[in-house]
Formats: structure tokens, C-alpha cells, sequence
């Protein structure tokens, strides 16, 4: 295979996007997929700069588009499979028994989550791979409740691929202005973090009053 280094102005010089440009310059498509399955693996590495950036490459002629789109895919979907078998090792009996140790919470309220995941599971497997934060997360579940192995690879690679294409192209077209992709996915991952943090915040606040209410007994009649 023949590589084209990524000689440009443009191109980042450390950081995340230093390590992704170097990927890409060293090992073509393969190290746009390698660094997007590590990124499924340990989300803090971000998307919005590594699938924009492979698109920038596929630009200048470093790789091809359809090897850019072929590859990050292809490393989505193995990252992806890492997840599910941990939540598949892990099992739903360490689940629950991990959960019966957490503060705040109650039994039937993991189950309730598993009876809403075998309804929706397919929707939240498909739309959670693009949505950031959620899209590394939502595989462990998957593997938890054993979602069937083709289904989860199916739905993952169809999620990824919209994902993947969405920021590739952008940064395809924005050439070397690649970077203002993260700039904008930013703030949709912040605004997510935030409703999650809200909502954890809500739920402990109802848990904690909840607890804090006198429990009520019941009134025997008495008879005459």
C-alpha cells in the first residue's frame, strides 16, 4: 500500500490529533480504525476529532474516502464487540449484585430497566451509537442482556456507519478547517453530559426524600 505522508501546515502536531494524523500517515485506513476502536474503548479519546481528521486526510489524498469510511467503521464495530462481551462476562448476576450494594437505588429499579432494554433495546442500540458519550456505553448492556450477537453487529454497524460518515464528510469538505467539527460536537456532548448529570441529580433527590418521609401505618378498625 502505498502512503502518502500528511506534510501539510495543517496537519496537528501533538495531542489527540497528533496521535490520529500519525495513525493515519503510518498505517493508512487500518490506523483510522484502530485509533476509532480504541476511541469506543476509552471514550474520553474523541470522535469529533479523529473521524474528522481521516476525513481531512481522505481530502489530501492520504487515504481514500471509501477507505476512510470502510475503516472507522469496521474499528466502531470491533471496539463496539469488546464492550458487549464484557457486559456478556459480566453477567446480570454481578449486575445485581453490585446493585444491591449502591446507596439510593432499589431492586426493582434495575429491573424495571431491563423489562424498558428488552422492549427498546434494539432503538436505544441503533440510535446510541450516535450519541456521544452513549455510543461507547450503550454496548455493555447489550452484552448484559444478551442481546443475539448478529442483531447487536447489525444495528452497530448500520449506527456507526451514519455516525462515522456524518463527521468524515464533514471534515472531507471543511479540508483544513477540519477542526471546527469538534467545536460543534462539542457542545452536543456537553449538553448531554449535562442532562445526565440532571437526571442522576433528580433521581437522588427523589430517592433521598423518598427515604426521609415518614412511613405511614395502616388503621385497624376497630369493632363495635
Amino acid at each position: 500500500m502505498d502512503l502518502v505522508t500528511l506534510a501539510l501546515p495543517q496537519e496537528p502536531a501533538g495531542g489527540i490529533a497528533g496521535w490520529a494524523a500519525d495513525l493515519v500517515d503510518t498505517m493508512g485506513g487500518p490506523g483510522a480504525g484502530l485509533a476509532i476502536a480504541l476511541e469506543n474503548l476509552f471514550p474520553p479519546l474523541p470522535s469529533e476529532v479523529i473521524l474528522p481528521l481521516t476525513g481531512f486526510a481522505a481530502g489530501q489524498g492520504v487515504i481514500s474516502l471509501a477507505s476512510a469510511l470502510f475503516w472507522t467503521t469496521l474499528g466502531s464495530v470491533v471496539g463496539a464487540a469488546v464492550l458487549y462481551w464484557i457486559g456478556v462476562l459480566f453477567g446480570r448476576e454481578r449486575m445485581h449484585a453490585i446493585w444491591a450494594r449502591l446507596p439510593l437505588v432499589k431492586g426493582f429499579d434495575l429491573e424495571r430497566t431491563e423489562r424498558w432494554f428488552a422492549r427498546h433495546g434494539t432503538k436505544a442500540v441503533l440510535l446510541g451509537r450516535m450519541v456521544p458519550i452513549f455510543r461507547s456505553l450503550i454496548s455493555v448492556p447489550a452484552g448484559v442482556e444478551r442481546m443475539p450477537l448478529p442483531v447487536f453487529l447489525s444495528l452497530t454497524t448500520l449506527g456507526s456507519l451514519v455516525w462515522n460518515s456524518v463527521l468524515v464528510m464533514a471534515g472531507y469538505w471543511l479540508g483544513d478547517q477540519w477542526d471546527a467539527v469538534e467545536t460543534y460536537v462539542g457542545f452536543l456532548s456537553k449538553a448531554v453530559l449535562v442532562l445526565v448529570l440532571v437526571a442522576i441529580a433528580l433521581y437522588v433527590v427523589t430517592r433521598v426524600r423518598s427515604r426521609k418521609q415518614p412511613q405511614t401505618q395502616p388503621q385497624h378498625r376497630r369493632t363495635p
